[in-house]
């Protein structure tokens, strides 16, 4: 993907929309090794692909193979990325489900060229509340109580200010080390 930012979702057969992801720039999209995509793909907002065929891709992935390393570093970063949402819906808390959540998309934010204390949200609170199994009003508190920690604060329009990430962190139920991208924790902020 070459710019804006998707849902991942699938549509259960009694109408309830189960989110499992959220892509942005860099993301691989649409990849698979059957012959049918069993979740769908929706817009958050502008997208520009790079569009191949399978046999295409099959075939740049022989031609190069320089890119070998780069497809299966995603595919490994997916799947721990599965692995993850299942601790996450399995064993947190609302809290600590929003908390880790917000901490993942603070590191995607980091890697995109974003202020190091920004988590970019480009998805609603009710696509936040699906993935994280939660319902759109517990977000919604949670993201009030936190921010009357002094925690988080509203940002922008579709972001939020980190002020203590080490605060995030462990109500995330989170290691330090886990998440420690090398940087204090002193509060930084943002005029708008």
């Amino acid at each position: 993907m070459r710019e804006g930012n998707l849902r991942i979702c699938r549509q259960l057969h009694d109408g309830r929309r189960v989110i499992t992801g959220f892509l942005t720039k860099g993301d691989i999209v649409g990849v698979s090794f059957k012959n049918r995509y069993l979740y769908s793909a929706e817009a958050l907002d502008d997208v520009a692909f790079q569009r191949q065929t399978k046999v295409a891709f099959e075939k740049q992935l022989l031609a190069r193979p320089d890119l070998r390393p780069v497809l299966l570093s995603q595919l490994c970063d997916e799947v721990a990325a599965a692995q993850d949402q299942m601790v996450l819906l399995s064993c947190k808390s609302a809290e600590e489900r929003l908390c880790s959540f917000l901490l993942a998309r603070l590191r995607k934010s980091t890697t995109q060229g974003c202020k190091p204390n920004v988590v970019d949200l480009p998805m609603t609170r009710l696509d936040i509340a699906d993935y994280l199994g939660l319902t759109i009003e517990t977000v919604s508190r949670t993201v009030t109580k936190l921010a009357g920690q002094g925690i988080l604060s509203a940002g922008r329009r579709h972001e939020i200010l980190v002020l203590k990430k080490s605060a995030l962190v462990q109500r995330a139920g989170e290691d330090e080390a886990d998440v420690d991208d090398g940087r204090d924790d002193t509060p930084i902020y943002s005029h708008h």
